[in-house]
């Protein structure tokens, strides 16, 4: 999957998030190291979800 993420370099390096992930985010001193951060936080933010969600009635729908 493709995730769109925004980056934004600071004093303390690059600050990185995913909009379409409400709180998912993550920083580094380069760009490089906070897209492999963000990458990780993805895949820790999606797994924690389907562990939340496990036992809840859900549906899924086509668009």
């Amino acid at each position: 999957m493709r995730y769109k993420v925004r980056l934004k370099k600071s004093e303390e390096g690059y600050a990185v998030w995913c909009p379409g992930l409400p709180g998912c985010w993550s920083q580094r001193q380069t760009e490089a190291e906070a897209l492999d951060n963000i990458k990780d936080a993805i895949a820790t933010y999606l797994e924690t979800v389907e562990e939340i969600n496990q036992d809840a009635d859900s549906r899924y729908l086509s668009l």
